[in-house]
């Protein structure tokens, strides 16, 4: 069952109520909107995920992973058109951005009035150090002073699961900062009060046995949704759990979800040709990155669909998208989760880029060798049998353009396997051992020249 008929079947327990212009026709209205039941935000469909804001080149004789600071004239450019397009919710983290996102994010909004937008950013008390109740609390305090406010309309408790059901306890529970950040929400410091989630299962059912048992009201929850994930999620990585699970589980409660990488890191944006031929029999002129967009959407108990807009043109195709959304068909539904299926035949890694792994104590470029893999398979370029006619042109492409992506001193052959990295990333992916399979690929092509 893909989520178009799930999305059916729970409508009656939906949390949100969709509030969308009339239709129209594709070249774009007004903006899709949900209302959220805890305090009756109505919130665009299309969230701004701030992640990834542009920067400005690097000055001469930088390091190669500098760059010149955020763009913050580009980034105003960018907030602007995308109020004027209707989007009003805004997700960043003291994390973003080498720490750089909410500042930048503060200077772009506080040109608007507070109440015309929605803010939301996160508790990223990652790192041992800010464990102590102090130390979390003065995380939450400059996120306030770097985004100019007094208060925060949606606070996530960041990355849920990752690590050990221990970090959990040790990150809010142990050293008191949930019960504070409670107090804060009934003080109206913080008007919603959620959680983003990757990983350790068990630990999302304990934070929602919370809200069962009363000890705490959950407003809302990010995960990962998008058509892969739904059913195919564990069989992407063996440490996650499937989109259907999660979204069924916060339905059923009456909580809404924020959705993460509905693009799945940019891999449903650029899907191979085979399945691209797949999207266009049934609507020649869409892109894959708006099937992917509108399959997000179309659930019910969404609130808003998150993504990284950092090019201006991103931004401008994905308003359309949301202006109105129209949603999945049965079949159109039916078509994404047999493409789904296909994908998992040759399984990508399921890197999002969000730098978490990075820097590597050995110079490696974990999240472009990553991509460049990603993007090898999605066109097709990934052939081991020599004899095969497509083989000296795949071989061709995947070296130059690794040559290209990632100097040879930041390739995967430079990874010991040390492991540093691994802890950090929200997919718990086995980083080495995917280095060095990719390695083990690359050196396998050059040496059949």
């Amino acid at each position: 069952m893909g989520i178009g008929a799930g999305a059916t079947m729970l409508a009656g327990t939906s949390c949100v109520t969709r509030q969308a212009s009339s239709e129209q026709d594709d070249e774009g209205g007004e903006m899709t909107y949900r209302v959220n039941p805890s305090t009756g935000d109505r919130v665009s469909l299309l969230g701004y995920g701030c992640m990834r804001l542009p920067v400005l080149p690097a000055p001469a004789g930088a390091p190669e992973n500098e760059d010149g600071g955020i763009d913050q004239e580009e980034v105003n450019r960018q907030v602007d058109v995308a109020i004027a397009g209707g989007v009003n919710y805004f997700d960043t983290s003291p994390a973003y951005c080498k720490g750089r996102s909410e500042k930048a994010m503060g200077e772009a909004l506080s040109r608007y009035p507070r109440d015309s937008y929605f803010l939301a950013t996160k508790l990223s008390n990652f790192d041992e150090s800010t464990w102590p109740r102090e130390k979390s609390q003065e995380m939450f305090e400059n996120s306030l002073k770097y985004l100019r406010t007094d208060y925060v309309d949606y606070l996530l408790l960041h990355c849920v699961g990752v690590g050990s059901f221990e970090a959990f306890n040790h990150r809010y529970e142990e050293n008191g900062i949930l019960d504070w950040l409670i107090e804060q929400r009934q003080n109206g410091r913080i008007r919603n009060l959620g959680f983003s989630y990757h990983g350790d299962i068990e630990v999302f059912d304990h934070a929602l046995k919370m809200h069962d048992e009363g000890r705490l009201k959950w407003d809302f929850v990010q995960i990962q949704l998008n058509y892969v994930d739904w059913e195919q999620a564990k069989a992407d990585n063996e440490r996650e759990t499937d989109a259907k699970y999660l979204y069924g589980e916060l339905t059923r409660r009456g909580i809404c979800a924020v959705v993460m990488e509905p693009l799945l890191g940019g891999r449903l944006a650029n899907v191979s040709n085979n399945l691209l031929a797949i999207m266009q029999k049934d609507r020649p002129g869409d892109t894959p990155a708006k099937w992917a967009f509108r399959y997000a959407g179309t659930p019910e108990n969404i609130l808003t669909v998150l993504s990284g807009m950092t090019y201006m043109d991103h931004l401008k195709e994905n308003l359309k998208t949301f202006s109105p959304l129209h949603p999945l068909t049965a079949e159109e539904d039916a078509t994404l989760m047999h493409i789904a299926r296909l994908m998992m035949e040759h399984p990508a890694i399921p890197c999002t880029e969000c730098q978490y792994c990075m820097p590597c104590p050995y110079g490696i470029d974990i999240p472009s060798t990553f991509a460049h893999y990603n993007q090898m398979l999605n066109e097709d370029n990934i052939v081991d049998d020599a004899r095969d006619p497509h083989f000296a042109q795949a071989r061709k492409r995947f070296l130059v353009g690794y040559d290209r992506k990632v100097p040879r001193l930041r390739q995967a052959a430079h990874c010991i396997g040390c492991g540093v990295c691994a802890p950090h990333c929200p997919q718990e992916i086995h980083i080495p051992d995917e280095l060095h399979k990719i390695n083990a690929y690359a050196e396998k092509l050059r040496r059949q020249a």
